[in-house]
This record gives structure tokens, sequence and C-alpha cells, in this order.
């Protein structure tokens, strides 16, 4: 229906807007054929790199300069109009702006008839590259306010060793592209992609039996908003663990706070230092202990509501454990909470417990093939 609608905003644009523009009696029709086939493209798989701005623009407008050389130097129209098509694929190859309606357009040119004849190359621009403009200016507004992304662009893996794989990734299929004697209608980074996702498909249905409930640690300690900094530092070290979820009255997590936002405090909590003791002993009107322990005691009752990372994300307790793997590896999530039906924490999961649990999984898989 979006496609529909798309096209449907696009050519009906075009037939009001060129007379507007050009006035009714310029003798320019008000709409060539091969915008309709421009419009499938564009509206319907806007993802194509036979769709992208560039196609459109500039497989239409050598395409009309072909056909209108052609009518103009070739009196056969059956000749004329075989070598338009020839000649407007090898420019649209040479050029990199493959669009198949441009073929139309070309055809066009020669056998549109004696009002298109009598433009000449004027046709180039009135109306092919006017309706071009156009089509495209259209499409560039719907898919904006449909919230599809045109012209269109490759996701980009995120994290530094994903954009090394997707580098290699990429070389290995251009030097497999180089190879191929056919012109694919693809982008090698959307084929990338496919391959990419496809593989972690392949990799959660391995391992989908496995869900976080089944690899978590359900004994967390948590904290509330109101939590001293020095509880919260004290609760870190006695249960040797580096984060801890922060959860209000509900138990629904809303932040978390780790060992590195409470380090400052930690830090501020030892006392004075060898300098600091020095300094007071030679002057001690300076009273520089006496204004760090007051500094200490500031930080020690700060909440841990000030310190820590709010927007936490969180997983569900059927999540399979295969989710888990891009959160660890690109956004280097640390410390994952898991929240039950009700969005009350259940437990958190490291790396350690993902590790372990597919370590796990693949035991249990090898044995049962064995």
């Amino acid at each position: 229906m979006r496609s529909a609608l798309g096209a449907l905003a696009g050519i009906a644009s075009i037939a009001v807007l060129t007379p507007w523009l050009l006035g009714a009696g310029s003798g320019i029709p008000m709409l060539i054929a091969p915008m309709g086939a421009s419009a499938v493209l564009l509206f319907a798989v806007p993802a194509s790199p036979l769709a992208q701005p560039w196609s459109l623009l500039g497989g239409n407008l050598v395409s009309a300069t072909v056909g209108v050389a052609c009518a103009l130097w070739i009196a056969d129209p059956a000749l004329a109009a075989a070598v338009a098509v020839a000649g407007a694929i090898a420019a649209m190859l040479t050029l990199r702006c493959v669009h198949p309606p441009s073929g139309a357009v070309a055809l066009t040119a020669v056998l549109g008839g004696p009002a298109i004849h009598a433009l000449g190359y004027r046709f180039v621009l009135e109306p092919v590259l006017l309706q071009s403009l156009i089509l495209l200016g259209v499409a560039l507004a719907y898919h904006a306010l449909t919230g599809h992304r045109y012209p269109h662009v490759v996701r980009e893996p995120a994290g530094a060793n994903a954009e090394a794989r997707q580098r290699q990734l990429q070389a290995d299929l251009d030097a497999v592209l180089k190879r191929q004697s056919e012109f694919l209608a693809i982008d090698p980074a959307d084929l990338a992609m496919l391959l990419r996702e496809t593989q972690m498909q392949a990799y959660a249905r391995s391992f989908g039996e496995l869900k976080c409930a089944d690899i978590m640690s359900s004994h967390t300690v948590s904290v509330s908003p109101t939590t001293t900094a020095k509880t919260a530092a004290a609760l870190l070290k006695q249960y040797d663990v580096k984060a801890l979820p922060v959860i209000d009255a509900q138990r629904r997590v809303i932040g978390i706070v780790t060992r590195a936002d409470l380090m400052g405090a930690a830090s501020m909590t030892r006392g004075a230092g060898p300098l600091e003791r020095l300094l007071e002993k030679r002057a001690p009107w300076l009273s520089l202990r006496a204004s760090h322990r007051q500094r200490a005691r500031t930080i020690r009752q700060t909440s841990v509501g000030t310190l820590m990372a709010s927007g936490v994300r969180t997983v569900g307790t059927a999540t399979p454990i295969v989710e888990l793997v891009p959160q660890f590896a690109a956004h280097g999530h640390h410390h994952i909470p898991v929240v039950d039906a009700n969005r009350q924490l259940a437990g958190i999961i490291t790396p350690t417990d993902l590790i372990a649990g597919l370590y796990r999984q693949t035991g249990e898989q090898l044995h049962r093939a064995a």
C-alpha cells in the first residue's frame, strides 16, 4: 500500500506540475510513459541500485540524449530505435547509472511522433529532466514522511571488530563478483549485510533452545537510587561483582552502577596521601586533612541515583541467548539485567555467563549428534 500510494503521489505530481511549469500550450507532453516504470522502482523497490537518484537522473538523461541523436541522424525508424536502445545501455553501463525505464526513454525519443521530434534536444530537458526531478523530489519527500530511508544506505555493523570483519567480507564479495560475467542488480554492501544476517539467523537456530533464564545469575545483588555510594562500593567488594542493577520500589530496572562509576568515591575514602600528610605536618594551617575528610564524607554520602547509567538495556528471561552476542560484541555491554514478564529484575548476565551457556549448549548438541 505504501508503494502504491507513493506512485500515485509521484505520477500525479508530474501530471499537474509539468503543464503548470511549462504552460498548457507548450506542446510538451504532461507525462511520458517511462515515468510509470521509474515510479515502480522508486516506490516499490527503493533499495535497488537501479532505483537510486543517480540511476534515475543519469540513466534518463543519457538515454534521452542518445535517443534524440539517433532520431536526428538515422532515417530508418526501426534501425534508429534499435541503435538508440543499444547505445543507451552502453552509456548507462559506462556511467554506472543503469535504470531500465531509461531504455523506454530512448525509444520515446525515436518513436514518440512529430511532437517529440519537434523538440529536438530540448526533449532531454523538457520533459525528461523536469519530470525525473519531480518524481525524485516526491520520492525523497514521501519516503522521509513514511519513515523509509531513501536513497538507500546500507546498515554498517557497530564496533571495531565488526567493521573489520565487514571490510574483509566486502573484499571477498568484490573478488567473487569480479569473476561473474553478468551484471547483478544488488549492491555488494547489501549482499554482505544479507550474508551476515543469514549467518546470525543460522546461529540463532542452532542455539535457539537456550534462553537467558537458563544462563543468568539469578541471585543478583541490587540497590535503590537512594543507596549511598559508600554502601554500593561495599556491596561490590562483598559479593565480588563489578556492577549493580538499580531498581525502583516495584523492582523494575532504572539504571546500573558499575565499579568504574564508584571508583572516584572509593579513592576519596582512603584517607590522606603521603604528600598531604607531609604538607599537614609542615603547614598545619592548610587543614588539608580536614578538607580531604570533608570531601570524602560528601562523596560517600552521594546517592547511587546520581552516579548510575540510566536507560540501561535489558533482556527478557525468554530471550534466546544468541541475541546477546551483538550486544556484548558490538555495543560494549558487560552486564545486562534480565527482567521477567512483569519487567521486574530476575537476574543479570555477563560475558562469562554467555560463554558458559554457549559451551554447555555446544556440548549438548555434540552429545546428541554422537
